[in-house]
This record gives C-alpha cells, sequence and structure tokens, in this order.
C-alpha cells in the first residue's frame, strides 16, 4: 500500500538524541575517550576562566567541535554553527538538547587567544597520548619523522616588498603578472599573513605562502606524538624532529630508532641522535657520505623495516589534508596554525585509537 506524506508536525518529541545513534556507530567510541581526555584537563580549563561573571561555552565543547569538524571535513566554523542547529548527531557528541541553543561562530574566534595562551591543544594532544600508552598502543622503539607544507590563507597576490611600495599592486583583485620579477623571503612578505614564508615542494614546482608541519609517529600502529608548525625554512625539518623528540624525552621516552627520508640525511643530525644513542635509520643520499650512517647501519634488517614502515606517517598527512582541512588552513598566523594541526592530529589519534581499543559496551552507550 503506497505511503503518504504528513504534513502535521507532532507538538512533543520524547525520543532522546541517545536513541538515535547507532550502537555501533564509530562517534560513541571515540566520544569516551574524548570525554576522558577532556576530564583530566579540567584543572587547566579552571584557569583559563574568572570565577564570577557570564557562563560561556564550555571548553570541552569548543575542542570537541574542532573534532567533528576534522572527522566530518567540516570546511569552515559558520557552517558547523550552521550543521549544529539540525544535526541530531553533532548535539549528541556535544551532549547538547534538542531546545538548547546552538553557540555562535563567533564564539571560537574570541576563545582562540584563550586557548592559545594555556596551551590548551598539545596539552589535549599530550593527554591522548597517554590515554593510548595506557592501552598499550604506543610503542617507545621505534619513531618516524617526517614533515609537510601547509597552505597559507592568503593569495601570493598578497606578496609585496617589505621596504616600501606595494609592487604595482592595487586593491581588490587585479590581474597581476609577476613573470621576471624576483621574490624571496628576505625581500617579499604577505600583506594578508606574515609569517607565511614562500615555498616549494620540489625543483621545477611553483612556489606558494606555506608553513612547515611536522610529526612524529609511533611506528607500532601509527598514532602521532607529537606535531609541530613552523617557517618552512631549509633546516626546519631537522630542528622540529629534534623539538619533537626533546618533547618524547621530557615524559621519559627515548626512542631506540628513527626514521626519516633523505632530507634528515645530515651530518649533524646524524651526529647527534648517535650521542642520544637513536639509531639513524635514515634514507641516504647516494654519492654522500654521512659518518654515523655506514653499511653496519644501512644493511640491517631493522634499517630495512623502519624505512618501509616511516611511510605511514605520509598517510597520516593524507588524512590530515584531505579530512581533517589542514591542506590550506583558514587561520592566520602560525600559533593558530600549529594549534588547528595539532587538532586535527588529536582526531585522528582518537579514530585510530576508538579502531585498536574499543571501550566497553557499558562506556560508549553511557
Amino acid at each position: 500500500m503506497r505511503g503518504y506524506e504528513s504534513h502535521q508536525e507532532g507538538l512533543f518529541s520524547y525520543v532522546a538524541p541517545e536513541a538515535r545513534v547507532p550502537a555501533d556507530h564509530p562517534l560513541r567510541a571515540i566520544r569516551v575517550y574524548a570525554d576522558e581526555a577532556l576530564r583530566r584537563m579540567s584543572r587547566v580549563f579552571n584557569q583559563m576562566y574568572a570565577e564570577g561573571g557570564r557562563l560561556s561555552v564550555p571548553p570541552e565543547t569548543l575542542l570537541k567541535s574542532t573534532l567533528l569538524m576534522a572527522l566530518y571535513s567540516v570546511r569552515s566554523e559558520r557552517l558547523f554553527c550552521e550543521m549544529l542547529e539540525y544535526n541530531l548527531l553533532f548535539r549528541w557528541f556535544l551532549a547538547l538538547g534538542i531546545d538548547d541553543a546552538a553557540f555562535d561562530h563567533s564564539t571560537f574566534s574570541k576563545n582562540r587567544q584563550r586557548l592559545l595562551a594555556h596551551r590548551v591543544a598539545p596539552r589535549f594532544l599530550g593527554m591522548i597520548v597517554r590515554i593510548a600508552r595506557r592501552q598499550g598502543l604506543v610503542s617507545d622503539e621505534h619513531f618516524s619523522v617526517d614533515g609537510t607544507l601547509i597552505d597559507a590563507w592568503a593569495s601570493m597576490k598578497s606578496v609585496r616588498p617589505k621596504e616600501g611600495g606595494d609592487g604595482g599592486v592595487g586593491g581588490g583583485n587585479p590581474e597581476v603578472d609577476f613573470r621576471g620579477q624576483r621574490r624571496t623571503n628576505d625581500t617579499h612578505a604577505s600583506s594578508t599573513d606574515p609569517e607565511a614564508q614562500l615555498a616549494r615542494k620540489g625543483k621545477g614546482q611553483p612556489a606558494r605562502l606555506a608553513y612547515a608541519g611536522h610529526a612524529l609517529m609511533e611506528n607500532r600502529n601509527g598514532l602521532v606524538l607529537g606535531l609541530r608548525v613552523t617557517a618552512p625554512h631549509d633546516n626546519a625539518e631537522v630542528k622540529a624532529a629534534e623539538r619533537l623528540l626533546d618533547e618524547q624525552r621530557q615524559q621519559g621516552i627515548e626512542p631506540d630508532s628513527l626514521g626519516a627520508d633523505k632530507g634528515y640525511c645530515q651530518r649533524g643530525f646524524v651526529e647527534r641522535l648517535r650521542r642520544r644513542r637513536i639509531k639513524p635509520h635514515i634514507a641516504k643520499i647516494d654519492g654522500r657520505k654521512v659518518p654515523g650512517l655506514d653499511g653496519r647501519t644501512t644493511g640491517s634488517k631493522g634499517y630495512a623495516l623502519s624505512q618501509r614502515v616511516r611511510k605511514r606517517i605520509e598517510e597520516c598527512f593524507g588524512w590530515l589534508h584531505t579530512i581533517g582541512g589542514t591542506k590550506k588552513v583558514k587561520v592566520r598566523g602560525r600559533e593558530k596554525v600549529e594549534m588547528t594541526f595539532v587538532l586535527a592530529g588529536c582526531a585522528l589519534n582518537l579514530l585510530r585509537i576508538a579502531k585498536l581499543a574499543p571501550p566497553a559496551i557499558g562506556a560508549v552507550r553511557a
């Protein structure tokens, strides 16, 4: 029998969002681990706000919102707040009731500096990594490191000479021909995002305004342990790798080996790894002799395994760029770009942890 549309809306609803979410939905497991990490950060959140005054949108809600935007590739904060009006799944994840009003998109902008000042993003990532360690998902033996370019939220037409003049470029969106002009980071800068720098992925590739993103991955399960964003200068990858290793050392962790590509094949870097008793499983450049990276290292089975597994870090970058929305960030300034990059990494880790170690059924339904 044919059914017909009903244009009569009910006056009341007795179904909670909890009942609308399938029991095996991936977000259920992710919410369990995300809520646990955020509960452990409650003391940090207390320090961020005054004791009196008007109640604000909870920081837990803002951070979980960034997770949703990364997991579902929501292109902007404005669109997310619009979706929050009608998306029951998002409301359930954020613990919002059917009748609760959605917050305005400007809430993200107003609270971004507060989150930066208290280093909430790296602390959130660190708490998620701790949970993964407790679950036995993180190896302390073999790590990999690599870098990627993050396109800045600025047009190449915004590049101007640093010392006077506008380069012949007017306002609006004019047609500009830069052919034959020499532009470098020493002489030119973007008027839109001065911290972004000109960089190219490789020889023969066009230069673009970008930041350099760096990641440290453990090799067993492909979880990201650390993320940083720097200017894309020549030695950025090596310096960022050492900073990421220092952060792990503060947690009492020193890996047995570190896998990397040819960009890290530098004598000083290999020597510093050797002094730290870390085996440099770094891809060699043909014809370049690097002390400490000889046949005894490159001929071992562990070296071959590290070179094969380290490529999984490219899968992390692929997810962060295509799904997590970090291919071209929509914020300006290195600190804000780094926060966006790190929070997308938090979403990636939570997705991996939820798959590798699903929580108990009782915890998922709580």
